[in-house]
């Protein structure tokens, strides 16, 4: 899969930046990981049973150096979201190529965790734009699903507005769990 695993690839504009987790961010994203109404919108599907509700430093701590090894084992990629006026991180989006027997073969998984006070329309789609322009290329992928909620309306618009479109098609797990709610963006749309 192209360089991404090699050098984690920056994303910046004027409002965010997308670069690797580290260690270093902890503290802001225990304010996004303990936050219940922000926890509702993510997705913790095929995650083992992880709801991502972290409520100490000690469980963000494990989570982001589990997130840290996955990169290291090429599992995915966990980039920190940066608020370039505050410098601090308020969410995370990870992505992954993902080969299966279902319709999400040869796709791209993004997660999106973000603070729920930025959970906006616009915010979403400019600090996502950077890195849809390349995500396709990036993890050797002919589609990117992302579960949308049908109570996250911000959020549908803003993946509407980035060319995503809801699908019908069941995601399916490890363990042959069904998992609906995704919304998908081929490469040629």
């Amino acid at each position: 899969m192209n360089n991404v695993y090699q050098k984690c690839p920056q994303f910046t504009n004027e409002h965010y930046c997308l670069r690797l987790v580290t260690k270093d961010d902890w503290a802001d994203l225990l304010q996004v990981y303990s936050d219940q109404q922000a926890v509702a919108r993510f997705n913790s599907d095929n995650c083992g049973g992880d709801d991502f509700h972290y409520t100490t430093q000690e469980r963000i701590q494990t989570a982001i150096d589990y997130w840290l090894s996955m990169y290291t084992q090429q599992g995915f990629v966990r980039w920190a979201i940066i608020d370039q006026q505050t410098t601090t991180a308020v969410g995370t989006i990870e992505l992954f190529h993902r080969d299966a027997a279902d319709y999400f073969d040869k796709c791209g998984v993004l997660r999106l965790d973000l603070r729920a006070d930025y959970e906006h329309t616009n915010t979403i789609e400019q600090l996502l734009s950077p890195l849809m322009t390349v995500a396709f290329d990036l993890f050797n992928c002919e589609k990117i699903a992302i579960k949308i909620i049908s109570t996250t309306a911000e959020r549908a618009q803003a993946f509407t507005n980035l060319g995503f479109t809801p699908t019908n098609e069941a995601l399916i797990g490890h363990d042959g769990t069904k998992y609906h709610d995704y919304w998908i963006k081929t490469i040629n749309s």
